[in-house]
């Protein structure tokens, strides 16, 4: 069993986020009572009963994935584990890593999964800074952190 010298484990928990989420939420229930249990079309172009309920099944299900992605980082002394929740599960051994730094990447975009950036592909779930790692391979890729002193601070013991 490796030793764990880093762990970090992030969601979406940006409040403006979870507010738009819910606010749709919300204005689809709304449609589907307006317009299922009291009758009353929804809006001035209202959609059919299946489209209502096609859309509010589709915003909740969006709703659910959010709630569940999770970004989850892991470094022993020989690897970095990655776990995009439920998108990606990845382990990098060192040997094969070229580079490796705790940089500032400013905004790639969004948040979650970014491709073609100058960092390679970017795994990200909010901030703006994150583990740059260069492979022997050429590819190359960034995961974010909240913790980002904690992360130099074995990097620099790793590395050594």
């Amino acid at each position: 069993m490796l030793k764990i010298l880093f762990k970090e484990e992030q969601q979406f928990t940006q409040w403006w986020l979870w507010l738009l989420l819910i606010g749709i939420g919300i204005i689809s229930l709304f449609g589907v009572y307006n317009q299922l249990i009291l009758g009353k079309e929804f809006g001035s172009n209202p959609m059919s009963n299946l489209g209502i309920i096609i859309f509010s099944g589709i915003t909740y299900l969006i709703i659910g994935l959010i709630k569940i992605i999770k970004l989850k980082t892991e470094i022993s002394k020989t690897e970095c584990k990655l776990k995009f929740f439920p998108f990606l599960f990845k382990t990098v051994n060192w040997i094969d890593v070229v580079s490796v730094e705790v940089v500032d990447y400013g905004f790639v975009g969004g948040w979650g999964i970014r491709k073609w950036t100058s960092y390679g592909t970017v795994y990200n779930i909010k901030g703006k800074m994150g583990l740059a790692i260069v492979l022997k391979d050429k590819s190359k890729f960034l995961i974010g952190t909240q913790k980002e002193n904690d992360l130099k601070d074995i990097i620099k013991k790793i590395t050594l």
